[in-house]
């Protein structure tokens, strides 16, 4: 297969030919007949010779509407592409003829109801969230269709499935480990190391007096090495309900990692600032 340049050069090269063949098929022509104008005219010369005037006018005449041909069809196809957006620009409804923007809007519904007939109807797949929003998404036409219909198909993917759709519950859960270790090495610079089998009841002892208690005096770290514990161990995938116990215990750990953290820096900034201040006094 030859390259889009080696078939634009062939292209060039083949209408600069056929212009050439034109030009040269119409000049040769062209000084025939005016040859023969005059050897047929009486006095034999180009002096009176009417004929060889009408000839020479019809070719002019025909070269300068062909030029304007061209000119005026070249100017038009620039006009043309310049109408059009070089950058990215949102289409709306006025944009488009009334007879466009139904047929769009039509062809848009008709897909949206193929995909949701399409889809698997009270199927759950262990360990993973239902299949929910993600199946449409909206790729360009839905600057074109009304809001009304985003929405209609929004609330029919919403009842396809949960708001953990594609989402793995047991790698999600255990992809918080790392992001909390990370947490506690800045409030607690000595905090030991992560081991890959250590228990998170164990490895993060020392976050204990810094977690709020529940009513039954349960730290969020206490149900978090629990759903830990059943994702790294549990031969079953974890449900719905045990993935939120532990990405809501993850959160409250993270939440008051990160509010030690804050009040830190507070109290950093705030012992730089006292300590400035005697020795702005002293000077």
């Amino acid at each position: 297969m030859l390259s889009r340049r080696v078939l634009a050069t062939a292209s060039e090269l083949a209408y600069l030919f056929l212009i050439l063949l034109t030009v040269v098929a119409t000049g040769l022509s062209c000084t025939a007949i005016l040859s023969q104008a005059v050897r047929t005219s009486p006095s034999q010369s180009w002096t009176d010779n009417v004929n060889a005037l009408m000839i020479g006018a019809s070719y002019l005449i025909v070269l300068v509407a062909s030029l304007i041909f061209c000119v005026k069809r070249r100017i038009a196809v620039r006009l043309k592409l310049s109408r059009i957006s070089k950058t990215y620009r949102t289409i709306g409804r006025d944009d488009l003829p009334a007879s466009v923007h139904r047929h769009v809007l039509q062809e848009y519904i008709r897909t949206c109801l193929i995909a949701y007939e399409s889809q698997p109807k009270n199927i759950h797949r262990d360990g993973w969230g239902r299949p929910g929003e993600h199946v449409f998404q909206d790729r360009g036409l839905c600057c074109v269709v009304s809001y009304r219909i985003r929405a209609l198909t929004k609330r029919i993917c919403r009842d396809l499935g949960s708001k953990y759709s594609g989402i793995s519950f047991r790698r999600t859960l255990l992809d918080t480990i790392p992001r909390i270790d990370e947490l506690a090495h800045l409030v607690i610079p000595l905090h030991p190391k992560l081991k890959p089998h250590a228990r998170m009841l164990h490895h993060f002892r020392f976050l204990t007096p810094l977690l709020p208690k529940d009513e039954d005096g349960m730290t969020p770290l206490i149900y978090y090495d629990s759903a830990i514990q059943i994702a790294r161990h549990s031969a079953q995938e974890l449900t719905e309900e045990e993935f939120e116990i532990g990405m809501k215990a993850a959160y409250e750990i993270e939440k008051c990692l990160n509010d030690c953290r804050l009040e830190m820096l507070e109290s950093e900034s705030s012992t730089q600032l006292n300590e400035q201040q005697p020795s702005g006094s002293k000077s």
